[in-house]
């Protein structure tokens, strides 16, 4: 069974292209459901059922796994199920009727357009904070994923122009426009740049102090300490600052059809949980501010 494993990870990496970490994810899921197999004396995936599979959800549930989990490791299972049936593996696709655990819809944590304001001042003293400077202002101006951002080269980025190119999910490449702020300190930064490198070459955009790619885990603890100073009490992500560019996109009248584009949303009801937020703020001010709304 691991070999049927191994042939699906390679599918995904070579001709799904689907991102690195998203493919260590399945194969992480798949792993923990094979052992669960193994363990009821399941050897082959011709003998695995339907019940083998609830039973395996079941055993989730007991152990208290939270849902969002759960949900994920069968969306695994029934892919990895649907590619052993597509290529001739299997005569029967058997996790193709096992319905999801629903999910509650959580929506996403959004900064105000204040606290962004308060967020982006940074006092520029020293080249990390240049550096810091230009990440949220390219964030923030641009609504990229982390990844996005992080993997940003220099070649990337086209200044005559004024737009960037990025790579998304599903190795799917777009071309976002910046704004004179973002120029400005993308410029700034760049002259400080070079003290990062220590001698080494690295085309990455946004460095350490080692002279290599900045990693996710280092712009949060940096996005966490901003936010202290600046007396931001919200659980705040990275993520959360692409959700914040969408919904004040949106609240100062940008089209749906355009954030999908600058998102990089394959799917325009992906875009259209910022209308909710939208709705939410607009529930709030009228509550608020009409002399009728309350006692």
């Amino acid at each position: 069974m691991n070999n049927n494993i191994n042939d699906y990870i390679n599918y995904l990496e070579c001709e799904r292209r689907l991102a690195h970490n998203t493919c260590i994810s399945y194969e992480k899921d798949l792993i923990d459901y094979m052992l669960f197999l193994k363990q009821q004396n399941i050897n082959s995936i011709n003998e695995i059922t339907k019940k083998d599979i609830v039973h395996y959800l079941e055993l989730l549930k007991k152990e208290n796994l939270k849902i969002t989990s759960i949900a994920r490791k069968l969306t695994s299972i029934k892919n990895f199920h649907k590619y052993l049936y597509a290529t001739g593996k299997v005569k029967e696709n058997i996790a193709l009727t096992i319905e999801r655990p629903r999910l509650e819809k959580k929506l996403p944590n959004v900064l105000t357009i204040e606290e962004i304001s308060s967020l982006l001042d940074i006092e520029l003293n020293t080249p990390f904070d240049y550096r810091n400077k230009a990440m949220l202002e390219l964030l923030y101006g641009t609504g990229l994923r982390i990844s996005e951002l992080l993997n940003l080269k220099i070649f990337d980025i086209d200044f005559e122009n004024c737009i960037i190119r990025c790579i998304g999910k599903g190795n799917k490449e777009r071309i976002v426009p910046i704004g004179e702020y973002v120029v400005k300190y993308l410029q700034e930064y760049l002259n400080y740049r070079s003290l990062f490198l220590k001698k080494k070459n690295s085309d990455y955009l946004f460095l350490n102090n080692l002279g290599t790619k900045l990693s996710r885990f280092s712009f949060f603890k940096i996005l966490k300490k901003l936010l202290q100073n600046k007396n931001i009490n919200k659980e705040v992500s990275p993520h959360s600052i692409r959700h914040s560019f969408a919904t004040h996109m949106l609240e100062c009248g940008a089209d749906l059809r355009s954030i999908q584009e600058l998102l990089g949303h394959s799917d325009i009801s992906t875009t259209r949980i910022y209308t909710h937020i939208s709705n939410i703020k607009v529930k709030n001010d009228y509550i608020e501010y009409h002399p009728r709304s309350k006692k």
